[in-house]
């Protein structure tokens, strides 16, 4: 192991935890004739999106942010139901009071997942998070997935790794041979194009992309080749942040199957704002504060822009407005949109919320306990 590579496992212990098929499960727990259906979330109309799906779904092929039509075309018996995201903000309020229970370094990514930093409890990390996953099952009827690690890369690594309703440990003296077997497309950040250019060079496993020199990598990706460098490597060195200001509110998306039409555009946008103003809806407290909305998007060749505007109303047709400016800017399909809104300078501190759409892979049903 290198010295960055030892600086990078000091000693932290670090859990990942993430819901299992959140939006789907929430829906499956107050509707149990939905629990032995092929269940998808999300928006409504032929070219509508999946937020997220159930397994059973997904045994089909259905995946997160792919259009209905192609959904219907894998799953016919598919049941799409629309997303409830008071819902969704009320049950993820008390499975984040289990977190903060234990420590009060918890850094929330979403509605559905978080890192926990447990370094200074006197107890392993596996105990704490078997023991938290036990606690939202019993007191919340949702399966939940965890990953332990000494760093927050490895142990977002980690908590995908048995899903779902499993947990994986990644130990300091087991990252060099986890790492030079995982295939870089577990890596953050590497989508299908990614993984091309990636098998390009002959890199299938992090071991062949730790082959490669930083130099090429930074030509063929950019900034992100930095990150592909010493994410193969198991380097992560950020912390566990538990607040921050909070400068801004949005939700963003990586779709499959690329967005290459105005019309594309307009109706995936539709639903990114849809999502934005249920969560705004649910925290009337910040509206006033809005500076203004911004759209983000990033083109397949990894390269993103983004387009806000001071003062302008974020209703959906200044959204629209934005993510046509945004989108015009090259001549290219998008692979990721973003929308949101920035928030006036203040002297209080909010913490920062995004909220990532669920990717989980195949897995069982994640309520084998009941009946």
């Amino acid at each position: 192991m290198t010295k960055e590579e030892e600086d990078s496992t000091s000693g932290r212990k670090i859990i990942h935890v993430d819901m299992d098929c959140f939006y789907a499960a929430v829906e499956m727990r107050d509707n149990p004739e939905l629990r032995k259906v092929p269940l998808a979330v999300g928006g409504s109309g032929r070219r509508g999106v999946v937020c997220t799906c159930n397994y059973e779904a997904r045994s089909y092929g259905v995946r997160s942010a792919m259009p209905n039509f192609q959904a219907l075309q894998r799953c016919p018996d598919l049941v799409f139901v629309r997303p409830r995201f008071d819902r969704y903000q009320e049950l993820s309020a008390g499975i984040r009071a289990i977190f903060y229970s234990y420590t009060p370094l918890v850094e929330p990514l979403s509605l559905d997942e978080a890192y926990l930093d447990v370094t200074s409890l006197d107890r392993p990390a596996t105990e704490v998070a078997t023991e938290i996953r036990k606690r939202i099952r019993e007191e919340f009827r949702l399966p939940a997935s965890a990953g332990i690690s000494s760093n927050k890369l490895l142990a977002k690594i980690a908590s995908d790794w048995r899903k779902p309703n499993g947990q994986f440990v990644i130990k300091p003296h087991q990252i060099s041979s986890f790492m030079e077997s995982l295939p870089v497309r577990r890596l953050w950040g590497v989508g299908k194009r990614a993984e091309e250019k990636l098998t390009a060079l002959g890199c299938h496993t992090c071991l062949d992309l730790q082959s490669r020199p930083i130099r090429e990598l930074e030509e063929v990706f950019g900034r992100f080749g930095v990150d592909l460098y010493r994410q193969c490597r198991g380097i992560d060195d950020r912390e566990v942040q538990p607040t921050r200001i909070r400068k801004s509110l949005s939700n963003e998306r990586t779709y499959s199957d690329e967005v290459e039409t105005e019309a594309d555009l307009i109706e995936r946008i539709g639903d990114l704002h849809e999502e934005l103003t249920a969560d705004l809806r649910a925290r009337p407290e910040l509206v006033d504060r809005i500076a203004g909305p911004f759209v983000k998007v990033k083109f397949v060749d990894f390269s993103q822009t983004t387009v806000s505007r001071a003062g302008l109303d974020w209703d959906l047709s200044s959204i629209v407005q934005l993510a046509r400016e945004a989108f015009a800017r090259k001549d290219q399909a998008a692979r990721l949109l973003g929308v949101g809104v920035r928030f006036a300078e203040s002297g209080s501190g909010w913490e920062q919320l995004l909220l990532p759409f669920e990717n989980n892979r195949k897995g069982e049903d994640p309520f084998p306990s009941e009946g």
